[in-house]
């Protein structure tokens, strides 16, 4: 009997990689959430990054906002050459804009669907989904050009991380952003918590459409390696923004799933 898991495109990451139950399935976009500074785009680097070195899958980056030389050097500070990568025919950053990119979808033979039959690439990064909302402010509207860019994406063969912004450093995804998380096939919500008045870094896996995955609250780390997925937290206490004493647990439990609204205490 063949391995359930054997078709799945690991992210490298091993930790998170055995809450996804192995990685992420082929052909789907997968949505990583989170405030500033969280590791949204080092997570993508690092798919990218074991696709090409480990697994012998090439890969793309699609960015609207960096420039091809800031994944360089950000990728050279954990010991990833993406511009050899790119010289061996293995990696294409590519910089662009939404409007250029939906336009480039419509018609066969556009440079995306060039750049990745060029290099046979499997895997995407896109940096990042939230430049989309300035193409549209009607939500009903910017949902259908996100279905349509997921659909293209995986039309190409392409298994795809998507990175969205999320303006609350603490708490949950505002209400008028929730509706792209639905259309991803995955989704995942990194987070910062307030641990013992020290900022510490969480990740949970929401949902992952057609497959189990872990459903605990787990701290990681962004080291000289890259992102460490660590044990969940059981037991021991901390300090949440508001909150005199929970335990870890509570803590993540909070920063993740805070109430949408709450009375004033008298």
């Amino acid at each position: 009997m063949s391995d359930p898991y054997s078709l799945r495109l690991a992210t490298g990451i091993s930790g998170l990689d055995d809450m996804l139950r192995g990685g992420f399935l082929p052909r789907t976009a997968n949505l990583i959430e989170g405030a500033p500074g969280t590791g949204k785009t080092t997570l993508g680097m690092q798919f990218i990054h074991h696709g090409i070195t480990a697994q012998g899958e090439a890969g793309l980056i699609l960015t609207f906002e960096e420039f091809p030389d800031q994944y360089y050097r950000d990728a050279l500070g954990f010991g990833w050459d993406f511009q050899r990568y790119e010289k061996e025919n293995r990696l294409r950053v590519v910089m662009t804009s939404p409007e250029v990119t939906l336009n480039d979808f419509q018609r066969l033979g556009g440079i995306l669907e060039a750049h990745a039959s060029q290099i046979g690439a499997h895997r995407i990064l896109i940096d990042s989904i939230s430049h989309f909302e300035r193409i549209s402010s009607d939500p009903v509207m910017l949902r259908t050009l996100v279905y349509q860019f997921i659909n293209a994406l995986k039309r190409l063969g392409l298994t795809a991380v998507l990175t969205r912004e999320n303006p609350a450093l603490l708490g949950e995804t505002p209400e008028d952003e929730e509706d792209l998380a639905f259309i991803a096939d995955s989704y995942l919500m990194l987070r910062y918590v307030e641990i013992e008045s020290t900022l510490a870094k969480a990740v949970l896996v929401l949902k992952q459409r057609g497959s189990n995955h872990a459903r605990d609250i787990r701290q990681y780390q962004i080291g000289p390696m890259g992102i460490v997925v660590q044990e969940p937290f059981e037991g021991a206490q901390g300090v949440m923004s508001g909150s005199p004493v929970m335990s870890m647990r509570d803590a993540f439990q909070k920063a993740f799933f805070a109430p949408k609204r709450r009375p004033l205490e008298k």
